[in-house]
């Protein structure tokens, strides 16, 4: 591979306009595609094989005038003071209200708490079920615009109206978390380099490379069913790996440079090793993010897709336009301006040590006490994670002060926490005798629950064989008590099908969420051996060491654990929570821990990859263990720690967010960062490495013959080299330098 990739590095220096061009072209093609394209997403949680999910295709078929599939929104009127919504005018306007609320647009259905008898005991608080034709993603301005409107009629008669449910929730609007995460990283890059032009080139090549891939995406959402934020996580996610890709490669170009080597043989040494380690990087990230489809949720799937096509287009980036680039910078790219003197001479004269070299020594004098310092650190940090609960985000975790979290406040100062999160009970008696007995033994059950506030009669279908049962907790929807409950109905579900043969089946926005997180939790370990498996054998090609690749997963574990743990204590703890400005406690995002792992172990592997693979590098050229370890740091440090540092001040940059969720993966995925890049990477690996020492690269001589050798750290292309002076004008592929060699074009 890494002669592959010299090749492949000296043809995009010297044919540098040929592949510009080419790119120029496949950014134009998608770009005026996505211009063109007619984009549908959907964010729903299609949980196929889940009793949820068969409850709502039943109801789909049976009550389609409920659209159980469609969005929902609730409107909440409260009178004010010495006032009544059971009489008078304030009755009549809410009435008026509520019949302009069937006429919006898309709207399906609209319950009348008058016909229900939904009034609070005080006579000042009511609310109307607005349900939709379409789900939330395909609610139109228009729809959300008339909800509006009657809520601010009703403001102007007196009335509080506040609204809650998904259909309120505005689609996402453009951020300007890029154009800061783009500053920090472009401030890192410079300190790095101390070179603009330097530190200007990944930059420049990410926003290409993510450009593309997000164009692309836009195209594909018109023909394939793709989730909203599939774009969003490619943008952060390709721009994080393209600027690490292009960093790493920059870097080796220019101590290649350093070394003597003309600036065409130099790209060309720099994609045939660093390049090499660019793309097993980008392999583990594109397997850690592409396993998110063995979950099986569609939404998911599309996103860990998405993200994964994002990096094999930055992966391609960084091998083929990256190298044209350089070709068009030259020896510019040598500048220093902003490099500090001390810096400077250790470039030209290697006089001193960098900071990563003295941190190397250090632990490769003190190995087992960082080891024990640094695992015991991590598992305290990683002990709240045992008592994690998982849910989905609903209006309870809105903003204090937003419409959303006022109405599900006044719904619970009303009526109690469960009326936010009605649970929906279906009777399937298409295969019993008595369908209404069914319904009637089944409602008599459900009475009989402690955590059931009220039940409300049966609905039939039609045909009279599907009886539909709505069912009021005591408990809020995301409560422990409700999960229990739903588990209790469910249980009940056997006896009921013996007796009369009717099946019982529990769904509603609640008893969803509930699945969604049953289904992430379980699905937890089979994606972890499923990923962690496949990136060993990956790294095990890469290293050619047992040991070397169990070591990465069981660091990564750890890190990943002790950010598990640091956001319970965050967010469902309450620990520090004024600091990260948490306004409540409330069990953590069912998606979070699986994305987190998705989008971390693949990052935890470019660390690793780009940090070991020097060490490897020097250690396979004869360098003692310890030696190589200290050679490793030397040559990657420095890199590696500017790429984590942009990435943890991108992540922190989402704490800046008022909502929850968006909170949370801004503070776990700054936080895993923090922990696999400087605490795995820079201080466990070091440090297991030296009590390995030459163990840490065996491996059974049968194994090493069946393996493939991917030369990842160029011996192969060293021999090669060493049998071809380099004059600047030759190499492997015997191509002669034009006269770009110098970067002059």
């Amino acid at each position: 591979m890494a002669t592959f990739l010299y090749r492949l590095g000296r043809f995009s220096f010297r044919r540098r306009r040929l592949v510009l061009m080419l790119w120029i072209a496949a950014l134009a093609v998608v770009g005026i595609g996505a211009m063109n394209a007619t984009t549908s997403t959907s964010d729903s949680f299609s949980l196929p094989g889940t009793q949820s999910q068969k409850a709502i295709d039943l109801l789909e078929k049976e009550f389609p005038q409920a659209s159980a599939s469609g969005a929902t929104a609730r409107v909440v009127f409260e009178s004010p003071k010495g006032r009544t919504l059971a009489s008078g005018a304030d009755k009549a306007e809410v009435r008026s209200l509520i019949a302009d609320l069937k006429e919006a647009p898309q709207v399906a259905n609209v319950s009348d708490p008058y016909q229900s008898g939904l009034i609070s005991e005080s006579g000042t608080i009511t609310y109307a079920q607005v349900t939709y034709k379409v789900g939330q993603p395909d609610v139109t301005d228009a729809a959300r615009d008339a909800l509006h409107s009657v809520a601010d009629r009703g403001e102007k008669a007196g009335l509080a109206v506040s609204l809650g449910g998904n259909a309120v929730q505005e689609k996402a609007g453009s951020s300007s978390t890029e154009l800061i995460g783009l500053l920090i990283a472009a401030v890192a890059l410079v300190i790095t380099f101390g070179s603009l032009l330097a530190a200007g080139l990944p930059l420049l090549t990410a926003i290409f490379g993510v450009g593309t891939a997000v164009a692309a995406i836009t195209v594909a959402s018109a023909f394939l069913d793709l989730s909203s934020a599939a774009s969003t996580l490619a943008l952060m996610l390709g721009l994080a790996v393209s600027i690490d890709y292009a960093l790493f490669i920059v870097s080796r170009y220019r101590s290649e440079i350093r070394d003597g080597h003309e600036p065409e043989e130099a790209a060309g040494r720099a994609l045939g090793t660093a390049g090499s380690a660019v793309v097993f990087a980008g392999l583990t990230v594109v397997i850690a993010l592409a396993g998110l489809s063995i979950i099986g949720i569609s939404m998911l799937t599309t996103m860990g897709l998405g993200a994964a096509f994002a990096v094999v287009v930055a992966v391609l980036i960084a091998l083929t336009l990256l190298p044209a680039v350089l070709g068009f910078a030259g020896m510019r790219i040598m500048g220093s301006r902003f490099t500090s003197r001390r810096m400077r001479a250790l470039q030209e004269g290697g006089k001193g040590e960098t900071a990563g070299v003295r941190w190397a020594r250090f632990v490769t004098r003190n190995p087992l006490k960082m080891l024990v310092v640094s695992v015991v650190g991590l598992g305290v940090l990683a002990i709240p994670a045992l008592s994690m609960r998982l849910a989905l985000p609903d209006d309870s975790t809105s903003s204090p002060g937003t419409s959303e979290r006022i109405a599900y406040d006044t719904i619970t100062k009303g009526f109690g926490d469960g009326y936010n999160g009605p649970l929906t009970v279906v009777v399937d008696g298409r295969h019993s005798s008595d369908t209404k007995t069914a319904a009637q033994d089944a409602v008599a059950q459900l009475r009989k629950l402690s955590d059931v506030a009220a039940v409300r009669p049966a609905v039939f279908n039609q045909s009279g064989d599907v009886a539909l049962i709505s069912v009021v907790p005591k408990s809020s929807p995301s409560s422990a008590a409700t999960v229990d409950l739903v588990s209790d109905i469910r249980d009940r579900g056997p006896a009921l099908k013996t007796d009369t043969g009717a099946e019982l089946l529990v769904t509603g926005t609640t008893a969803l969420n509930i699945d969604v997180s049953n289904k992430l939790s379980g699905a937890l370990i089979p994606y972890l051996g499923v990923v962690v498996g496949l990136a060993l054998i990956l790294l095990l090609l890469v290293f050619r060491s047992i040991l070397v690749p169990l070591k990465a997963a069981l660091g990564f574990l750890l890190s990943v654990l002790a950010t598990l743990g640091v956001v319970v204590a965050v967010f469902q703890w309450g620990w520090l929570a004024d600091l990260f400005g948490v306004d409540q406690t409330s069990p953590i995002v069912s998606v979070l821990p699986i994305f987190m792992i998705g989008v971390v172990f693949g990052l935890a592997m470019d660390y690793e990859v780009f940090l070991v693979t020097r060490m490897r590098e020097e250690y396979v050229h004869g360098a003692e263990p310890t030696e190589a370890v200290i050679a490793g740091f030397r040559h990657s440090a420095r890199v590696v720690t500017a790429a984590a540092v942009i990435m943890i001040s991108v992540f922190a940059g989402f704490l800046l967010d008022d909502v929850a969720l968006i909170k949370s993966i801004g503070l776990g995925l700054a936080a895993a960062v923090l922990f696999d890049a400087f605490v795995v990477r820079m201080t466990l690996v070091p440090a297991i490495m030296t009590l390995l020492g030459r163990r840490a690269w065996a491996l059974p001589d049968w194994l090493d013959r069946a393996l493939p050798n991917v030369d990842v750290e160029g011996e192969r292309l060293r021999h090669l080299l060493a049998e071809t002076p380099d004059t600047g004008s030759t190499g492997p592929d015997k191509a002669p330098v034009s006269s770009g060699a110098t970067g002059k074009s």
